[in-house]
């Protein structure tokens, strides 16, 4: 088996909601999101992507498409928190409610149906890996 990994950088906010330490508070942080496919590679001669599982620049673009557009430099709040309580925090804009408590666990779940769902048929995610900070990440697989 050949995977391929393409790594992306991104600004976050969040807080999570009615949790028990700082990061109840706004924050934010610079995020890795590493993102590993799998696949056959392609082998006809003719084709202009011979020899690849996919193009580095296609799966640039899905995950560019279905996550950073809508993560980067955001904040990201849990949807229990009423847009009225960060109605004054609406003049900086780029405020997005998730269903879900934004934690690097939860977002990696968001994170891999939005990009499995944009892949090729002959494409599989294999593993995503998010460092939060340089010494803490988390993982999923399917």
């Amino acid at each position: 088996m050949i995977t391929i990994t393409k790594i992306f950088h991104y600004e976050m906010a969040h807080a999570l909601h009615c949790y028990d330490g700082a990061c109840a508070n706004i924050h934010g942080h610079s995020y890795r999101l590493e993102v590993t496919v799998t696949g056959e590679v392609m082998t006809d001669k003719n084709h202009p992507k011979c020899g690849m599982i996919i193009d580095f620049g296609d799966l640039k673009q899905i995950v560019q498409t279905t996550v950073l557009n809508d993560f980067d430099h955001a904040l990201i709040l849990n949807s229990e928190v009423k847009p009225q309580q960060v109605a004054t925090l609406q003049m900086f804009g780029n405020i997005k409610f998730v269903d879900y408590q934004p934690t690097n666990e939860n977002l990696l779940v968001d994170f891999a149906k939005r990009i499995d769902s944009a892949l090729p048929p002959n494409v599989s995610l294999v593993k995503l890996r998010m460092y939060e900070t340089n010494s803490s990440f988390a993982e999923w697989t399917p």
